[in-house]
């Protein structure tokens, strides 16, 4: 059932925007981050650093990810609104890929009177595959991913809908 259009300010209160990413493992969400943190007076906050620095051997399951990452945006989440607050834009390098995940975005967005953007990174599983046997290679990513948990974890992946309000800015190959 699509949810009604949040209540975004018309206007943003504040000059700061909050970057927000959605796409499969290996679509090229953190490159984008990365990127997108190169602009003046903007804040890049990694999840996979913070997940594998906090919870370096308790993160194996995809019910393992739910419960430390519920745990990590509800101390997460208020940093980030009083980074924005102080007018710094913030890339949240965190999968924007459910709707739960969105609407506590977006929540943060609201709470901050901030501007915002969406990131989808719409790429083909075998290109992100592709990349993902790559990175498993170069050893340089904190998490080895299997073909299996990708696909897992893509079978979650819901793309935004216009009904959920969000300033969407669409990357495809």
């Amino acid at each position: 059932m699509p949810r009604p259009v949040p209540d975004w300010p018309m206007t943003a209160e504040r000059p700061a925007v909050l970057y927000l990413l959605c796409g499969k493992i290996a679509a090229g969400k953190s490159t984008l981050a990365r990127n997108l943190a190169r602009r003046p007076a903007t804040l890049l906050v990694t999840m996979d650093d913070w997940m594998s620095g906090l919870f370096p051997v308790e993160n194996r399951t995809i019910e393992d990810f739910a419960h430390l990452s519920a745990r990590l945006r509800s101390v997460i989440g208020p940093h980030v609104v009083e980074i924005l607050r102080h007018d710094l834009s913030v890339v949240l390098d965190f999968p924007a890929n459910t709707m739960t995940w969105r609407g506590w975005m977006g929540s943060l967005i609201r709470e901050a009177g901030v501007a915002h953007e969406l990131h989808f990174l719409d790429m083909p599983d075998e290109l992100c595959k592709r990349r993902l046997r790559d990175r498993n290679a170069g050893a340089q990513h904190p998490y080895q991913v299997s073909e299996e948990t990708f696909d897992l974890f893509t079978s979650y992946l819901v793309p935004p809908a216009p009904s959920e309000g969000f300033n969407v800015v669409i990357h495809r190959p």
